[in-house]
């Protein structure tokens, strides 16, 4: 399997003519540019949301040209410390223009099973997906694109399952 790095993912986002999802399914990230604003979150000291602006401006970029950027976070409760602190932090996705959304995972349907062995991945005008693959210690790897018309099919699916029942972020209450 040949990975793609994140900033090669992200060009993605310029080539798209529609827009992309993002499917999210861990509980905890280890994202080595969170490690320190996270790492003091915990400490209680205020939240400094500068390291997101790479993301924000990318995000305001894409927006900005008439694409969509989508998220759902298929979340267990009650939250891990990691995604309370997503929680606390996800406005200011929004603010860029990403809607988020969250998926308690308690309430999935019975019998969903994810595509592409129920890892992450973001799909790109429903043409082709970026899976993210994480070492065993839960460290971001890389991206495998794939562009299967079946499997991208599933994705598109799933996709549209969760988007229609999941929670907007300013109305998610956890």
């Amino acid at each position: 399997m040949e990975l793609i790095s994140s900033a090669e993912r992200n060009q993605l986002f310029d080539s798209c003519v529609h827009g992309a999802f993002h499917l999210e399914l861990r509980d905890d990230y280890s994202v080595p540019v969170e490690d320190g604003p996270y790492a003091s979150w915990l400490r209680g000291e205020p939240l400094d949301h500068s390291y997101m602006e790479p993301w924000t401006q990318l995000v305001r970029h894409v927006t900005g040209s008439g694409k969509t950027m989508r998220r759902v976070r298929v979340v267990t409760e009650p939250h891990t410390p990691y995604i309370h602190w997503e929680y606390l932090t996800a406005h200011v996705n929004e603010e860029a223009g990403e809607s988020v959304r969250w998926y308690p995972r308690h309430q999935l349907p019975e019998g969903l099973t994810f595509p592409v062995d129920g890892n992450d991945w973001w799909l790109f005008d429903d043409s082709i997906i970026a899976v993210g693959h994480f070492s065993d210690s839960g460290r971001f790897i890389g991206n495998e694109l794939i562009d299967t018309p079946a499997v991208v099919a599933e994705c598109v699916r799933v996709r549209d399952l969760l988007w229609a029942s999941a929670v907007p972020h300013p109305e998610y209450k956890p």
